[in-house]
């Protein structure tokens, strides 16, 4: 009998609770739209005062190239975020997301660890900043 009472109790809080936790699909900002993304593996990373340069395969031994500015990287601007990723053998990658077929954000999978051959440096005399200049999407190249 107190079994039967305390799974009484549990359903109706479940039947009471449920409703709370239901999503309500109106405030879904991507309910009406396309969005799909495009995970691409990254060959190097350089870091500059101006941004990120990343290396991507884009075919068979051909190799293309992006610039992300650091103001994608601001709340404001949202346009990009970087994340590390677990430790273990994990490669890293950029996933390119698009909304109605128009550039939305991309995500940078990143090693943790700086001296991981997928991080770069630049030399001091490069000059990139014309790579960062009126930069408001990303074109990738296949």
């Amino acid at each position: 009998m107190k079994k039967l009472v305390i799974v009484l109790i549990i359903l109706i809080g479940m039947a009471i609770c449920l409703p709370v936790f239901a999503q309500d699909s109106s405030d879904n900002r991507y309910s009406d739209t396309d969005i799909y993304y495009v995970n691409i593996p990254v060959e190097k990373i350089y870091t500059t005062s101006y941004g990120y340069i990343v290396l991507y395969r884009k075919g068979v031994n051909q190799i293309g190239r992006v610039a992300i500015p650091n103001e994608w990287f601001m709340l404001s601007a949202g346009k990009s975020e970087i994340i590390t990723l677990p430790r273990g053998k994990n490669w890293p990658s950029m996933s390119v997301f698009y909304k109605d077929g128009e550039f939305s954000h991309v995500r940078l999978y990143v090693h943790r660890v700086k001296s991981h051959e997928t991080w770069g440096n630049l030399s001091i005399v490069a000059d990139v900043r014309g790579m960062f200049e009126g930069v408001e999407t990303l074109q990738l190249e296949f």
